[in-house]
């Protein structure tokens, strides 16, 4: 019955073509663009603040704690606006998108570390006003033999963006040199002002060349004469989490050991790359400006790799289940971690990172084809708010236990700390492959039907 409930209201859905796919999810470059400086330039800022690396993790905490906070209530206003004009999710890309350049435009003119701090949580806000929406605004508009594709274009935007963020640094860091009276290199301060003409500029090709699907009149009246409100939206994330499909809570625990995983390694990947290419102590600037332009390289590197293979995994969402795509993904994810400490060959980083460009392209698209397949479409905006949460609860726990894990069980190692990953990342795989999803490939569909 819920299958043919789905395929009633999604024969209500124009197909649309892949050009019109491509400029729906531009926006997406430009937010990714900004999270990808925030992956390999904001700690390097907090390095050249003076910074202590063992206070990276708490420092971070403005990412999870705004994701927590934001997005699911963002998603339930979202559930319940309707603009004339610009629609139930744009507006709030637009808000988002205008805020994110702000501080992106501010951000290397920082001259204390507490300040770098308060702009993170300002810039935060925003990219997550910006992003939550996306996934609802593809499930709202695209039928389900299309949404493999338009999920994953949000991949392949995520590797363009985060691409350009992090060959950016490297290629100003070639061009020009000196530092500010504050410590922060020069070269820094391009990236972050491409950053804020993109961030606002991907996102208005979206809304000026993507409609959204105007509701009916019914469905608009009642839309208008449910309450509204931030304690309304509060109330309905509430009653959405403990209506949760099972499926749902069989994901939260993947996301718990993948995002873990994920923040260690964007906190410490430079740190890692600084000892065992360049063997940099701790305080030796010089060195670690070098690793921190390589690791733009390598970061760089692994977003391209996300680019290209999210076409690839689109074929293969297309003709096997969700799951089994992921878990294989983020396998591969894990095996880059673990080998990563032990390469001292910069070229030789970009080998295995390969495999975790391929589970980022995953990670940023596959599970909410299984996320989708579980929940009413009139409620997908707080359900992918409240999927958010399993992103950034992982995140805020991380920020909050592993300064102390790193500095006692890990004897204050980055190498350790990105093994440490790896195996969690080895555990989410296996995690995915017991979510117990309705979810199935379109073939499977079709051969239904």
């Amino acid at each position: 019955m819920l299958r043919r409930l789905r395929m009633s209201i999604d024969s209500q859905k124009l197909a649309m073509t892949f050009r019109q796919i491509v400029l729906m999810n531009f926006g997406f470059f430009g937010i990714q663009y900004s999270f990808g400086l925030q992956q390999t330039a904001i700690n390097p800022i907090f390095t050249f603040l003076n910074a202590d690396p063992g206070e990276l993790p708490i420092l971070n905490m403005a990412g999870p704690i705004t994701g927590l906070l934001v997005q699911p209530l963002i998603g339930a206003l979202s559930d319940r606006t309707w603009v004339n004009g610009l629609g139930r999710r744009r507006p709030y890309f637009l808000i988002g998108a205008i805020g994110c350049s702000i501080c992106l435009f501010f951000y290397p003119h920082v001259t204390a570390l507490w300040m770098a701090v308060l702009l993170l949580w300002l810039l935060d806000i925003s990219n997550n006003t910006a992003m939550e929406p996306y996934r609802a605004f593809i499930a709202d508009k695209l039928p389900v033999n299309q949404q493999p594709t338009g999920f994953l274009m949000q991949s392949v935007f995520t590797g363009l963006g985060i691409t350009l963020a992090n060959v950016s640094l490297y290629f100003f860091q070639q061009w020009m040199g000196g530092e500010s009276s504050t410590g922060i290199p020069y070269w820094v301060y391009g990236s972050f002002y491409i950053g804020a003409v993109c961030s606002i500029g991907s996102v208005l090709v979206t809304v000026f060349s993507t409609k959204e699907n105007r509701p009916s009149d019914e469905e608009l009246a009642a839309m208008r004469a449910q309450p509204h409100g931030l304690g309304v939206a509060i109330r309905d994330i509430a009653a959405a989490i403990k209506e949760m499909p099972k499926p749902l809570w069989q994901l939260a625990l993947v996301y718990l050991f993948q995002w873990y995983a994920m923040f260690i390694y964007w906190q410490y990947i430079t740190l890692n790359i600084a000892k065992s290419v360049w063997n940099a102590e701790q305080g030796d600037k010089h060195l670690y400006e070098q690793a921190v332009g390589w690791t733009g390289l390598v970061n760089g590197w692994y977003n391209i790799v996300t680019f290209v293979s999210a076409f690839g995994l689109m074929v293969l969402a297309r003709k096997y289940q969700a799951k089994y795509v992921h878990a294989f993904s983020i396998s591969l994810a894990a095996l880059a971690m673990l080998i990563l400490p032990h390469i001292t060959n910069k070229f030789l980083l970009f080998i295995p990172m390969i495999g975790f460009g391929i589970a980022w392209a995953s990670i940023m698209g596959v599970p909410f084809l299984i996320a989708v397949a579980e929940v009413p479409k009139e409620r997908y905006g707080v359900y992918m708010g409240i999927i958010n949460m399993m992103i950034v609860i992982p995140m805020l726990i991380e920020t909050v236990t592993f300064g102390f894990i790193f500095d006692h069980f890990l004897g204050g190692d980055p190498h350790n700390a990105m093994m440490f990953g790896g195996v969690l990342m080895a555990l989410a795989a296996v995690a995915t492959l017991r979510v117990q999803t309705s979810q199935r490939p379109e073939n499977d569909l079709e051969a239904k039907v």
